[in-house]
């Protein structure tokens, strides 16, 4: 009976660490997805806003984000330098990024 006992707790503890993991690398996951999504939406808005391609900046970073399945929560420029912030849910969280892009200094 005390052998039951003692596996049934390492197969709960085992459970535990790998749901504890799994949910680890999700959120590491989510964050490289969304550091990614920010750089490419920046960039997009970097790019209209110097007149490398039409259109609006802001505008150009939400498409990019929206077909990356994220959205643009904040979009700023000063003169040719575009910072977006993205966000994504995790579960009952919101995770977000930023990224900055535009000519040197």
């Amino acid at each position: 009976m005390a052998g039951s006992t003692v596996v049934v707790g390492v197969v709960a503890c085992s459970a535990l660490l790998t749901i504890g993991l799994v949910t680890a690398g999700a959120a590491a996951v989510l964050g490289q997805r969304l550091a990614g999504a920010a750089d490419a939406a920046a960039l997009a808005a970097a790019d209209a806003a110097s007149g490398a391609i039409v259109g609006e900046p802001c505008r150009r970073a939400d498409e990019i984000a929206t077909a990356l399945g994220v959205a643009v929560t904040a979009c700023n420029l000063d003169l040719l330098t575009a910072t977006v912030t993205v966000s994504a849910p995790f579960g009952h969280l919101t995770g977000s990024a930023s990224a900055r892009a535009g000519p040197p200094p």
